[in-house]
């Protein structure tokens, strides 16, 4: 049984990154304690940050750069808070025809995520 999902991800400048997941993303920022990592959490979701100044930028992996498909709840509201924000929605949101309502961000590091929530039927 899987319980808790994580996702791992390299960035070059950490800091930058602490900062776009708390003020953009909404993620509080933890482990500030440990050199090179950061923990970033909202809600379910985990986010493990490890700096990686000198890796090929994960923006050049084209579509490769989706890191997580996470399921949500008011997917509305978290797009219209994202979008003020400053988040660069890179998928508007809409419903597709496999009856779930999403849309795709872009973070400052060129990781992609989507989001979705099931169509109420």
């Amino acid at each position: 049984m899987l319980t808790q999902p994580r996702y791992v991800i390299g960035v070059p400048d950490l800091a930058r990154s602490a900062s776009y997941y708390r003020d953009v993303l909404g993620f509080k920022v933890s482990w500030e304690e440990l050199p090179g990592w950061r923990l970033f959490v909202r809600d379910a979701c985990i986010i493990m940050a490890g700096e990686c100044p000198d890796a090929m930028p994960v923006g050049a992996t084209g579509d490769h750069a989706y890191i997580a498909y996470i399921q949500v709840q008011e997917i509305d509201k978290l797009h219209a808070e994202l979008a003020e924000r400053g988040a660069n929605v890179i998928k508007p949101l809409r419903t597709e025809p496999w009856e779930m309502r999403e849309f795709a961000i872009e973070t400052v590091d060129g990781h992609r995520m989507m989001f979705g929530e099931p169509c109420a039927g």
